[in-house]
């Protein structure tokens, strides 16, 4: 790797550095200090009193201080803004147990912790106007049918998944919760607190149309006025009325009233807020051992736990954060919450399956509770996973395809239904080559990506049915075998969706590299998988090219090696301030990456840690535009040629460009797709992505990428982001260092936080069933 050593001013960035010493970050004589963030408007963590609430990745939960005051209700519609739109949960400085929305789906700005941007239904008109359903709240409720359908097909099976309540609210209010704290003020602690089909005919090619979000069901106007009267008699804003309704449902007013906590349902509400309100509602009666108070508490926490990507949470963990927030009986309440199906319980056994015991002697198990939502989804795909495995036909003669790359996984996949396949960006070329192969013995196949791929369809699109081979009369996908790269991005609820959709004797394989970081949503699925070895496992050994490849390779095995880069394939750029990194930044955007490379502007990716800071993407993204396509943003920020980020759903970040705006809304160009935002959902769907998030970037890739690590972006980074971002990069890689030593740190012993769930134990189970003797 290279290393700039040149002053900050202009004319030094002109020239890309020369080859300098070792790889990696520089020593200190560059006097590198942290820049000060601006902790009130754009700090990526979560408040004391919510961080220590939710349980982390390591499951540490704090209680919140006492003797605090409890903040007033806000409106979390007037969070919401165009930086928190994206779903993107890695942290920038997060310490805390709720994804970061200044962070990772994505990713609160709830949007940008992984957040699920609500657009303005949060905030509904003094009328009461019907609220708009946006798109992502459009495929949430295409989940749910899904889901329904999974339960009714587990009941045929005779297997029923014991339910309890529902969730209180959509993903994308779970969300946007987050969203409406980071980016508002925040709150302070306080104590009170089957047979393939025959292929079907290819349609006739039509022009593209540009996509708009679905309709949505509209909440009566009297439902909305009686939410609204209950929020003033309680001192909360009324623009929180429309989505009080939406949420609660049927009898919202009258259900509001006699349990002030539902509240908590709501996007943007706290439990310090919820109790306030209570207290108005209730007078002296609503304490902190108010039965009600410790059932919404328990939903909340689960509601949190699943942000930072947990489909379950341990009892000891739940009852430790309960009695931090004021729950004098955690246990009792715990109990109650599973009388009332408010959460579900699972013994998961510590030993493995057909272990024996003396008799009498118990089996160790660990206590989980989750919500309904992530449990069904989840015994649903180890079900699908295990169906697609043992309903599998039998073998093919495939040997004359196995040539070449690809040919492990072609004679994997010939002869099972469930197939994982392992390898970095290179190794991408096999699963293409097995597509071949299948297409030329004439299966039906199919390849999924979760960003925009050649020759691959997206899996949001698969499933919404905007892309693919489509479905039979079954409602299942007409083919016989579907490849889905980006596996590691699949959260629990869309892969559940996405196997139950592949029919029986199909063949699904699962392909991904592990170092990337993980789902926006809960759950850590091709890990999970993984780790089972529930079925074959394909490992690639095509290494990626290059320097840039030797270089992401090492970081895989936690060491940032020095590189030879006779190319500049990799240069270090010290600064010694955020400011600096802003300043620098521009300038290998604009100049010195296109003179050095013959690379555009247009093909330069910048990635950065966080949203928030002096250096996150909004700084960045505004200074970007300023020099490559400055204008007045006519249309609530944007001009026509801003390279945007889309946001459509929970997770997905997609690149577009702006090419106009009238009453209709924004129009955008992705890549060749016309979309049309609708005014009322730019801010919370839309943001300027000349720079992005590692998360954001995930599944893409550029030919050449700016990685921007300021000072206070130290404590974000560990090895998964670390090989992500510099992964990005196809030809030339720039490194804007203000971290000193905790790059090396980050990767050396920057481990991934781990994520509680269910689908290895359950995996791991049904394969030993199968194997039992009938």
């Amino acid at each position: 790797m290279s290393t700039d050593r040149h002053a900050p001013e202009p004319a030094a960035a002109d020239e890309l550095a020369a080859p300098g010493p070792e790889g990696g970050p520089t020593d200190g004589s560059d006097g590198i200090a942290a820049p000060e963030t601006d902790q009130a408007a754009e700090a990526p963590s979560e408040p004391p009193s919510d961080t220590e609430a939710a349980p982390d990745a390591e499951q540490d939960v704090d209680g919140p201080e006492a003797d605090a005051p409890a903040p007033p209700l806000t409106d979390p519609s007037t969070d919401a803004t165009a930086e928190g739109a994206d779903a993107d949960p890695e942290a920038a400085s997060d310490p805390g147990p709720g994804p970061d929305p200044d962070d990772a789906d994505a990713d609160a700005d709830a949007d940008e912790s992984g957040a699920t941007p609500t657009g303005d239904a949060a905030a509904g008109d003094a009328e009461g106007a019907k609220p708009a359903l946006s798109e992502a709240a459009a495929e949430l409720a295409a989940q749910k049918v899904e889901r329904e359908r999974i339960a009714r097909r587990k009941a045929e099976r005779e297997a029923p998944i014991e339910a309890g309540a529902k969730l209180s609210g959509t993903a994308a209010d779970l969300m946007a919760a987050v969203r409406a704290v980071e980016s508002g003020a925040k709150p302070a602690p306080v104590y009170f607190d089957d047979a393939p089909a025959a292929p079907r005919p290819a349609p006739a090619a039509a022009p593209p149309q540009p996509r708009t979000p679905a309709p949505v069901a509209a909440v009566a106007v009297g439902d909305v006025d009686a939410v609204r009267a209950v929020l003033l008699r309680g001192g909360a804003p009324e623009a929180l009325a429309a989505q009080a309704a939406a949420v609660l449902g049927e009898g919202a007013a009258e259900r509001l009233a006699e349990d002030p906590w539902l509240l908590l349902a709501v996007a943007g509400v706290r439990p310090t807020q919820a109790d306030g309100f209570a207290r108005a509602l209730l007078g002296p009666e609503a304490g902190p051992a108010d039965e009600r108070r410790s059932a919404a508490l328990v939903g909340w926490l689960l509601d949190q736990a699943a942000l930072k990507g947990h489909t379950a949470l341990e009892a000891p963990i739940l009852e430790k954060a309960l009695a931090q927030y004021g729950v004098p009986d955690a246990g009792e309440a715990l109990e109650q919450a599973i009388g009332d199906g408010t959460v579900l319980v699972f013994n998961e056994p510590l030993d493995p399956p057909g272990t024996e015991y003396a008799e009498g002697e118990e089996p160790p198990v660990r206590v989980l509770f989750g919500l309904e939502g992530c449990a069904l989804a989840e015994e649903s795909l180890a079900d699908g996973l295990a169906r697609l495995a043992n309903t599998f036909g039998g073998a093919a003669d495939w040997e004359k395809a196995a040539t070449g790359p690809g040919a492990d996984l072609i004679r994997a996949v010939s002869g099972h239904g469930l197939v994982t396949h392992t390898g970095g960006e290179a190794a991408r070329a096999e699963p293409t080559a097995l597509l071949a192969a299948a297409r030329e013995f004439g299966l039906r196949a199919c390849l999924a990506a979760h960003a925009p791929h050649e020759g691959a369809v997206t899996v949001a699109g698969l499933l919404a049915g905007a892309e693919g081979p489509g479905r039979d009369a079954d409602g299942q996908f007409a083919l016989d075998l579907l490849v889905v790269l980006d596996a590691p991005q699949l959260d629990v609820e869309t892969a559940a969706a996405l196997v139950e959709s592949v029919p029986d004797g199909a063949r699904l394989v699962l392909s991904g590299d592990p170092g990337v970081l993980g789902s926006a949503g809960p759950g850590r699925v091709f890990a999970d998988v993984l780790a089972a070895r529930a079925c074959p496992q394909s490992v690639s050994r095509i290494p990626d090219p290059g320097p840039l490849g030797e270089l992401v390779s090492g970081i895989g095995i936690g060491e940032l090696n020095q590189v030879e880069a006779p190319g500049k394939e990799a240069v270090i750029v010290p600064v010694r301030d955020a400011g600096e990194a802003v300043h620098r930044t521009v300038q290998l955007v604009a100049e010195s990456v296109p003179r050095a490379f013959g690379v555009p502007a247009d093909d330069v990716q910048v990635i950065t840690p966080g949203h928030g800071g002096s250096a996150g993407t909004r700084a960045l993204n505004t200074a970007l535009k300023e020099r490559l396509n400055p204008g007045p943003g006519r249309f609530r920020g944007f001009d026509p040629g801003d390279r945007v980020v889309h946001v459509p759903s929970p997770g997905r970040a997609l690149p577009a460009r702006v090419v106009s705006a009238d009453a209709e809304g924004l129009h955008l160009d992705a890549s060749g797709e016309p979309i049309v935002v609708p005014q009322e959902q730019v801010e919370s769907r839309v943001r300027h992505g000349w720079a992005v998030t590692a998360h954001q970037a995930v599944g893409s890739r550029w030919p050449a990428v700016v990685v921007v690590l300021p000072g206070d972006a130290a404590e974000a980074l560990s090895r998964d982001w670390v090989y992500t971002a510099f992964g990005r990069a196809e030809r030339h890689l720039s490194v804007v260092h203000g971290v000193d030593q905790a790059l090396p740190a980050a990767v050396a012993q920057g481990l991934p936080k781990p994520r509680t769930t269910r689908l290895t134990g359950l995996l791991r189970a049904l394969v030993a069933s199968a194997e039992q003797p009938r």
